[in-house]
């Protein structure tokens, strides 16, 4: 909720964003209104960082992806996730999202591949399909051990940060051994 001068508005938010709010006090969020025209409807949607919301609305520019999907899409992963996913051309990943089935999934690809690259918010040096592949898989692990997915990814990434070899046995392990 967002209280504006006494007026309450619902803010739709991902679960990257709700992740990033503070328990208490004020919190800084960009917005995007989306004015439906089909049955009039109203919603306002928030996002913890300006990269996030542009990638939604770059998602909700694709056809057949609407404002629901595209924030489904970015609770499922995180924006630089999604940017690796679609300059990677890896539909799989973006498949198994609820929500998204092989021809979207294609679409999302197509339509954002060059908007991404082309505006520079990805270079291709820096993404490695060995990285994504060992800590996707790590946090499946974890996940399905019942660790909180936030906190396993933040782990998971330092770890990463710090040893970029790391087998998928040795980060399961690390980040257990750090919870």
């Amino acid at each position: 909720m967002i209280d504006c001068g006494g007026v309450a508005y619902f803010l739709n938010v991902s679960l990257f964003t709700f992740g990033k709010l503070p328990d208490e006090g004020d919190a800084l969020l960009f917005t995007h209104l989306n004015i439906s025209g089909q049955d009039f409807s109203v919603t306002l949607y928030g996002f913890a960082t300006e990269d996030e919301r542009e990638l939604f609305r770059k998602l909700i520019s694709v056809n057949g992806v609407g404002p629901n999907t595209a924030r489904m899409v970015l609770s499922s992963m995180r924006p630089d996730e999604l940017k690796q996913v679609i300059m990677l051309r890896d539909a799989s990943s973006l498949r198994r999202i609820k929500g998204i089935g092989e021809k979207t999934a294609e679409r999302i690809i197509i339509d954002l591949h060059d908007k991404i690259s082309r505006s520079g918010e990805a270079a291709l040096e820096k993404i490695s399909l060995a990285y994504n592949n060992v800590k996707t898989e790590a946090l499946a692990a974890l996940n399905s051990l019942g660790v909180d997915k936030t906190k396993a990814d933040k782990l998971a990434e330092k770890l990463i940060a710090q040893n970029s070899a790391i087998t998928l046995e040795e980060l399961i392990r690390q980040v257990l051994k750090q919870l």
